[in-house]
C-alpha cells in the first residue's frame, strides 16, 4: 500500500512537471504582414520573434507567438483582434497604423487583452482612459513640435507645403507640425490631402510648383513618401521633403530612389546605437536581417511585458497593465523605460534626421547634430 502510494505520488509529480514544462503564455504580433507596408510588418515580427527566443519563457510559462496580418486596414484589424481573442492570446505587440490600433484597442479592452503598439503615435491612442494600450514610441503631438520647431529655426521666410495620407497617422501627425509652425508666425503656402495607394501623383506635384514650396512636409508613409519625392524630381521639383517616423525604413530610398537624398525626417535616437541593444542587433545582422525602424520597438515590447508580468507575480493582463502603469522602470533595447497613467512613455522620444549616402554609397537615415541636418 505505501508503496503505490509513493507511485502515484511520483507519478502525480512527474504530470505537475510536464504541464509547467508544456504551460504556455500566448502572444499576438498584429502588423501589417503583406500589403505596401509589409516591411514594418517584418520588422514588428522579426522583433517579437527574436525577443520570444531570448528571453523563453514569463514565470516559467513559454512565450508562444502567433500573428495576424492587417494589411494596414482598419476592418482587418478588428478582424485579427477578434481572432486573437478567440485563441486565447494575452498580449498583443501592434498594430503599426493608428488607425488601426485604435478600433482593434477596443476589442482587446472588452476580451481583456494588453497592446503594446510600437508605432501608432496618434495621440488618441493612449487618451482614451483604457487600461490596456500602451506603446514604445512617442507621439505626434511631440513629434509635430520636433518639426515644426526645427521649420521654423531652419527655413523662417521660406515657402513651406503640407501634404498628408488622409490617415489617422499622417493627417494627425501633419496637423500637429503645422499647428506649431502657425503658432511661430509661419503661414502653409498649400495643405493638400492625398489617398493611399495612388501612383501617380502629377495633380498634386502641379501645385506644388505653382506654390514656390521651398520644402514640402509629407504627413504619411513610405511608400506614398517615396513616389512623391520621385515625381517631384522628374517633374523639377527640388524643394526637399520632411516626414516624420513613417518614412523610417530603406524602402522609402528603394521606392524614391535618389532624389530622396536629402529628406529630413523625425525618429527617436535611433537604437541600434544603444549599448543594451549591441548583443541583440548582432544576432539580427547574424541571421541576415537589419533591425531597423520598429524591430527593436516590437523587442522593448515583450521586455517590458516580462519585466512587469515577474514584478506581478502573474500573467493576469491588468495585474501586469498595474504594474507598467505604477511607475516602474523597465531595463530595455531601447534603454531604460517608464510610464505615465496613459500608457505613454515618459521620456521625448525625437530627434532629426537626413536622408544621405553613407560610405558603402546606400542611401539611408542619418542622425543630425544638434546644429542641425547638413544639406
Amino acid at each position: 500500500m505505501k508503496r503505490i502510494a509513493t507511485l502515484g505520488l511520483a507519478l502525480g509529480l512527474a504530470c505537475a512537471l510536464a504541464g509547467s514544462a508544456t504551460a504556455q503564455v500566448k502572444f499576438g504580433v498584429a502588423g501589417p504582414i503583406t500589403g505596401p507596408n509589409a516591411a514594418t510588418g517584418a520588422q514588428m515580427k522579426n522583433g517579437v520573434e527574436q525577443a520570444a527566443a531570448d528571453l523563453k519563457t514569463i514565470l516559467g510559462q513559454k512565450i508562444n507567438v502567433e500573428y495576424g496580418d492587417d494589411v494596414s486596414d482598419p476592418k482587418q484589424g478588428v478582424s485579427v483582434a477578434n481572432n486573437f481573442a478567440a485563441d486565447g492570446v494575452k498580449f498583443v505587440i501592434g498594430h503599426y497604423n493608428s488607425g488601426v490600433t485604435i478600433p482593434a484597442s477596443e476589442v482587446y479592452q472588452e476580451n481583456g487583452i494588453l497592446q503594446i503598439t510600437p508605432a501608432s503615435t496618434n495621440p488618441t491612442v493612449t487618451e482614451r482612459g483604457m487600461w490596456n494600450i500602451f506603446r514604445t514610441c512617442g507621439r505626434d503631438d511631440q513629434q509635430g513640435q520636433v518639426a515644426g520647431k526645427y521649420i521654423l529655426a531652419h527655413f523662417k521666410g521660406k515657402k513651406i507645403a503640407f501634404v498628408n495620407d488622409k490617415t489617422t497617422y499622417g493627417k494627425g501627425l501633419a496637423d500637429e507640425t503645422l499647428k506649431t509652425i502657425r503658432a511661430g508666425g509661419m503661414k502653409e503656402v498649400l495643405n493638400e490631402g492625398i489617398n493611399t495607394g495612388e501612383k501617380d501623383y502629377s495633380a498634386l506635384i502641379s501645385k506644388i510648383k505653382q506654390s514656390g514650396a521651398d520644402l514640402v512636409y509629407f504627413g504619411g508613409l513610405y511608400t506614398e513618401g517615396g513616389l512623391i519625392v520621385r515625381q517631384m524630381r522628374d517633374q523639377g521639383v527640388k524643394a526637399p521633403l520632411m516626414g516624420g517616423d513613417g518614412i523610417t525604413s530603406d524602402e522609402f530610398a528603394t521606392v524614391g530612389g535618389p532624389g530622396v537624398v536629402g529628406t529630413l525626417m523625425t525618429y527617436g535616437p535611433d537604437p541600434r546605437n544603444r549599448p543594451e541593444a549591441k548583443a541583440v542587433v548582432a544576432e539580427f545582422r547574424k541571421k541576415g536581417f537589419e533591425p531597423e525602424a520598429y524591430t527593436l520597438y516590437s523587442y522593448a515590447g515583450v521586455q517590458i511585458i516580462k519585466q512587469a508580468a515577474e514584478a506581478a507575480k502573474s500573467v493576469d493582463p491588468k495585474k501586469v497593465a498595474e504594474k507598467i502603469h505604477s511607475g516602474m522602470t523597465f531595463q530595455t533595447v531601447l534603454g531604460p523605460y517608464a510610464y505615465d497613467k496613459k500608457g505613454d512613455i515618459t521620456k521625448l522620444d525625437y530627434v532629426m534626421y537626413i536622408w544621405k549616402k553613407d560610405p558603402s554609397g546606400k542611401i539611408t537615415y542619418v542622425q543630425c547634430p544638434a546644429s542641425g541636418c547638413q544639406m
